[in-house]
This record gives structure tokens, C-alpha cells and sequence, in this order.
């Protein structure tokens, strides 16, 4: 009996050649997006600075062996570790996801696109020293922010329609994906290294959302984002050895990414790649909560004045949302640990309501174990409000809404709060942007001394001086 499925190899799939064309060839011509990545390289750092404070995310980082030595190695900054760049990667990587403060892209599939910076800036520091070694010239940082805009749109376009929580995976695959392509394209790959690189990446095997959800929520979702642009840096690495790819690796029958695990259903897009995601990319700027849970935050401290005194009063409040949240964030019962808590809508909404603020020291069992919190917990009640939810995947729109309103024993209320698009939202980047510059400062003094706080942030504030330095200088500057 002959077999059904032909031996002949087929032409790469579309999907994975349209990456490597934008990967390789599209020029981003938006300054918008020039000046956004800005932002968002500055955020995505301090992010990382923060995470520094943690012993938890620090006993991570470091070589994979003590004492390792690598000569022109890349540097993780606010650290004094220069590393291979697949371990540099890593490294970076797990320090900007770590207390889920970054940039988040909410579509079919969420995520933190700046999660890339991880496999980007390594890989270009790493590829400038040695560079510089062999008496040739050092990539800019305008390479690395051309990198991030690219990486953003890869994985946030994708994201538009197809959703891979649904199926039970995780979203950090998108990140290893579009690493993968710009990394490989970074590093002078072929149009058949990226589509070799970029196959590898997506017969890979994928996260699980596991470590996502109750009962098993757990650390390993402040690392996998940092492990994902790390793998996609061995993958580029290998594919400019030569290792070959994989041409049918999503459409394959039987065998392909569709079929294993997309239940047989192929990619949709609603548009074409160019700068669409960093244009529009959402920054945590005041809270470090999941992104869906942002605007109830909001509200939450928006009532903290009418609230506090009158805690023992209450009798019931309502969290009004969108679909995604509820299906995401709407939790009961028993918190176990901080990833647990920064993905709970009740937790994020009483620390608001208790405080007045929510900060990542907020998720530690020292605040947790305060009898109040979960009091406030069992008193909630989450809504879908159906226009919103429709809302969130207007792509005119792109809104992340929630209200809140408490009622009291008395028959007493207060006003239900509404905030529809957060303080990090495109439409509301003019408030935003002195907040986020604030936010980086904070960062910043956590780790350097004020003059050495003062020319970084001298630097990162002149987009075109940025842009012409060497990513190696750049990097120097964050040296511990």
C-alpha cells in the first residue's frame, strides 16, 4: 500500500516566509514608532532594575557555570555578568518579565512583546564587541530599536486573531518566534537561514499555560518569556551553522504546528506586518498587574478614600469587565504565592481599595497575610459587560475597561468608577509619557549612583543621540 502523504518537499510555508521578508527586508519609516521603542526600551529596563531587588528572580541569573569566561561577551545591565548570548539573553530576559510590569499587546492572544528585548539587546551587544574586536563597526542602538519594532510586530500581529491560550498554550511561543526571526536576521542570516530558524521555532515544543493557572500558578511564568528569547537565540545561532529547516512546518498533515496543536485550523490576519504594534503597544506605567486588571486598579484607587473607613461596612462589590478578563483573572479562593496573586482581579482591586496604590512588594505574604484582603475578596463579584468585551478587539478601540462600585450594609453606595483605556493606553500617551519617564527614574536609582543614573538618562531622553551610539556603549553605561 502506497502512502498518502507525498515525500516531496514542499516550498516554505507562507506564513513563516512573510516573517522572514519583514524580518529581513521592510524599512520602518514611522517616527512614531521610533520614539515609542524609545519608551519602551527605557520602561522594559527599568522593569528589569526592579526585578534586581528580588532574590527570587536574582538566583536565576549568571552564568550557567560559575567562573564561565567569554571573551566579548555580552553584558547584563545592572549587573556586573558578560555572558554567551544565549545565557545573556536569558538573563535579561527573566529580569523584565519578572514582576509583570512591561509592556503588554491585548488581542485573541495577549503578551508582553518587549519580552524580545532579552534575545535583541544581548544578541546585539554580543555582535558589536565582537565587532569592535575585529576592527569592524559596532551595530546602534537604532539596530536594536529597529529589532524591537520588528519583534513587537511579529509576535502582536499574529496575536490579532489567533489565539493560543485557547488551546493551552502560552503566549512566550510568539516571543520565541519573533526573536528567532530578528535575531537571525540580525546576526546576517539568509532569507533560508530565517525561514530555517523560524520553522525550528515553531515545531519546537511550546509552553503550557500550566504555570499560568490555578492550581499550579507558580514562578515559572516570570522565566519563560526570558527561556523563549534565549531558545530563539540558539536557534538563529544554528541555523547560521547551517542547520537545516523545516518548509511545511505549520501546514504539514498530521504532522504540522496546525494539526498537533492549532486543532487543524490554519493562522488568520487581519493585517499585514509594518509598525502597527509598537504604535499601539500598552505600558503598565502605575500598577504591576496583569494588564486586563489595569483599569479596575484604577478605579479601585479612585475609591480608596470613600472605602477606607467604612471597610466593615461593606457588603458586596462589583468588578464590572470584559470576557478576557473574566476568563483570565477572575479568581476565588486561596492565593498561594505572588505569581498567583498578580493575576487575581479581586486581590489587585482590595490592595487598591486598602492603599491607595499597588506596588510589586504588594503580592509578598507579608501584605497577603493582612485578614482584610481576602475579606474584601469574598465580597466581590465580577460582571462581563458584552460591549466591552466587543470593545477590547476593536481594533479601533483596543480598549482594556472595568468599573467598580462598593455597596454598604446601609443601602448606601458609592459611585460606580469607570476607566475605560489606562494611563499606559495610546490614547493616553501625553499623561503617560512624564509618568513613564518617572517610573524609569525610580528604577534607575535603585541600581546606579546619581551620575551614572544622570547620563543614561541624558542619553535615553535624545532620541537621536540614542539611536547613532553603539549598542556596546550603551550597554557600558548600566555596568555594575
Amino acid at each position: 500500500m502506497s502512502s498518502a502523504i507525498s515525500s516531496n518537499r514542499p516550498q516554505p510555508d507562507k506564513v513563516i516566509t512573510d516573517i522572514a521578508d519583514y524580518a529581513l527586508t521592510h524599512a520602518i519609516k514611522s517616527r512614531e514608532a521610533y520614539t515609542t521603542a524609545r519608551l519602551c526600551l527605557m520602561d522594559t529596563l527599568g522593569c528589569g532594575f526592579e526585578a534586581l531587588s528580588y532574590p527570587a528572580c536574582t538566583k536565576l541569573l549568571g552564568p550557567v557555570v560559575a567562573g564561565t569566561i567569554v571573551p566579548n561577551g555580552a553584558k547584563v545591565p545592572g549587573t556586573s555578568f558578560v555572558l554567551d548570548p544565549v545565557t545573556a539573553a536569558f538573563n535579561i530576559g527573566c529580569m523584565i518579565r519578572w514582576l509583570d510590569f512591561n509592556d503588554t499587546w491585548l488581542a485573541a492572544e495577549w503578551g508582553h512583546p518587549s519580552d524580545n528585548l532579552g534575545g535583541i539587546l544581548a544578541t546585539a551587544d554580543w555582535i558589536s564587541r565582537n565587532n569592535v574586536a575585529a576592527g569592524k563597526k559596532p551595530l546602534v542602538m537604532r539596530d536594536v530599536l529597529s529589532g524591537m519594532i520588528k519583534a513587537h510586530e511579529i509576535q502582536g500581529v499574529i496575536a490579532l486573531e489567533n489565539s493560543f491560550n485557547r488551546v493551552g498554550l502560552d503566549h512566550v511561543l510568539l516571543v520565541k518566534v519573533a526573536s528567532t526571526a530578528v535575531v537571525t536576521a540580525m546576526l546576517g542570516g539568509t532569507r533560508d537561514e530565517v525561514i530555517n530558524a523560524v520553522s525550528n521555532a515553531w515545531i519546537d515544543g511550546q509552553s503550557l499555560r500550566t504555570y499560568r493557572h490555578a492550581p499550579n500558578t507558580g514562578s515559572r511564568k516570570s522565566w519563560a518569556a526570558g527561556d523563549a528569547t534565549s531558545r530563539a537565540v540558539r536557534l538563529a545561532l544554528m541555523a547560521l551553522k547551517g542547520e537545516m529547516g523545516y518548509p511545511s512546518a505549520l501546514t504539514a498533515k498530521t504532522w504540522g504546528f496546525y494539526d498537533v496543536l492549532f486543532k487543524g485550523k490554519p493562522f488568520k490576519f487581519q493585517r499585514k506586518y509594518g509598525s502597527y504594534v509598537m504604535e499601539n503597544v500598552l505600558f503598565k506605567i502605575s500598577f504591576p498587574a496583569e494588564f486586563h486588571a489595569q483599569t479596575a486598579v484604577e478605579c479601585a484607587v479612585r475609591l480608596h478614600d470613600d472605602v477606607k473607613n467604612r471597610l466593615d461596612q461593606i457588603k458586596k462589590i462589583v468588578i464590572t469587565t470584559h470576557e478576557s478578563a473574566i476568563r483570565i483573572i477572575d479568581k476565588q479562593g486561596p492565593l498561594a504565592n505572588p505569581a498567583d496573586r498578580d493575576h487575581c482581579i479581586q486581590y489587585m482591586t482590595a490592595i487598591g481599595m486598602l492603599k491607595g496604590n499597588l506596588t510589586a512588594a504588594d503580592y509578598e505574604d507579608s501584605v497577603a497575610n493582612d485578614p482584610r484582603v481576602d475579606a474584601l475578596r469574598n465580597k466581590m463579584v465580577c460582571i462581563e459587560k458584552k460591549q466591552w468585551s466587543r470593545d477590547y478587539l476593536d481594533p479601533s478601540k483596543r480598549s482594556i475597561a472595568n468599573a467598580v462600585q462598593v455597596f454598604f450594609k446601609d443601602g448606601s453606595k458609592t459611585a460606580d468608577i469607570e476607566v475605560e483605556y489606562p494611563i499606559g493606553h495610546r490614547r493616553r500617551r501625553k499623561d503617560g509619557v512624564p509618568l513613564l519617564e518617572a517610573k524609569f527614574r525610580t528604577n534607575l536609582a535603585r541600581r546606579f549612583a546619581a551620575k551614572q543614573q544622570a547620563a543614561i538618562l541624558d542619553l535615553c531622553r535624545d532620541q537621536r543621540r540614542l539611536e547613532a551610539t553603539p549598542v556596546h556603549e550603551f550597554v557600558d553605561l548600566f555596568v555594575i
